[in-house]
């Protein structure tokens, strides 16, 4: 048995030309252009090159794309005016601050400083509120609403009730809400992590494993319950031998691909949902912030 791939990447495509659609029916029909401001303070690699393909990818939906730039030695409460003024700008639908934030800087106390209602990274804890209780409103953070987008496309809007589902990892951006999104889909779900007793025990009794450690290659074959559904979101990069470096997940793909029903890749699995999700979560806050009915997406 080989287990199916799990194409993020044309899933990815796919959700972004739905919110691109949504943003021109919004645009036609109310006059209103969602706008999506990104606040990045000093000049870590990773997060300027995420905060490009961001803004490249709001473009390319027909959204506004606001980007700030701070210089590392920004203070606190300079980053808070900021996002104070964000806050109170009509044009604004979406507010999000790259992490990490150099360390004069409380990221907490930025989070929550973000209007709830623009927090489209999902992180205030009005929205964590929200989403843990079943609320309606809640903005969910984008990595887990990514993967249930694919969970949900692979099994069917109401196929995940009854399935078992192990998340390992219980980190507030992706463990934590992924936990209340399966549960919500009334699955039986169990957070595992790094002390749980017998891990590989733990694992293979999933129908749905989702794998969020971010430790290369951590889950094994013969962790996976014949047939399951894995879920990676894994990003790590290693050494290879020619000196250069490969994104590898959380899980051994190659051994678990003859073991599994299904596999998000890495690359190509989640990744590509967390920027489609994002520009999702911007045009679902834009639709409530004006009082207009959200599009299917």
């Amino acid at each position: 048995m080989t287990a199916d791939i799990i194409d993020g990447k044309a899933f990815a495509e796919g959700l972004r030309a739905r919110v691109g659609a949504a943003v021109a029916t919004l645009k036609d029909k109310h006059g209103i252009t969602p706008g999506l401001a990104v606040v990045l303070v000093g000049e870590d690699p990773a997060s300027q090159v995420y905060v490009r393909n961001k803004a490249k990818q709001t473009v390319e939906a027909g959204m506004e794309s606001l980007e700030f730039r701070m210089d590392a030695d920004t203070d606190e409460e300079t980053l808070l005016a900021k996002v104070r003024e964000l806050n109170a700008d009509p044009t604004v639908n979406g507010i999000l601050v790259q992490l990490p934030l150099p360390d004069q800087i409380d990221a907490e106390k930025v989070l929550a400083t973000i209007d709830p209602d623009k927090d489209v990274d999902g992180f205030h804890v009005v929205n964590v509120g929200r989403l843990s209780t079943g609320s309606a409103g809640a903005l969910v953070p984008c990595t887990p609403l990514g993967c249930l987008l694919l969970l949900q496309d692979r099994f069917g809007k109401d196929g995940l009730s009854g399935k078992k589902a192990v998340v390992v990892g219980r980190s507030n951006i992706v463990g934590k809400p992924m936990f209340n999104l399966l549960l919500q889909q009334s699955c039986t779900v169990t957070v595992a992590h790094s002390r749980t007793q017998d891990l590989p025990a733990v694992c293979r009794e999933a129908d749905i494993l989702v794998a969020a450690v971010g430790r290369p290659n951590m889950i094994q074959g013969d962790w996976i319950k014949p047939g399951a559904t894995v879920i990676d979101v894994g990003i790590n990069r290693i050494p290879k031998e020619d000196g250069k470096t490969r994104l590898v997940g959380d899980v051994d793909t190659e051994a678990a691909k003859a073991v599994a029903g299904a596999i998000t890749p890495v690359p190509g699995g989640v990744g590509p949902m967390t920027i489609a999700c994002l520009l999702r979560n911007t045009v679902t806050a834009c639709c409530r912030q004006h009082g207009v009915d959200e599009p299917a997406m």
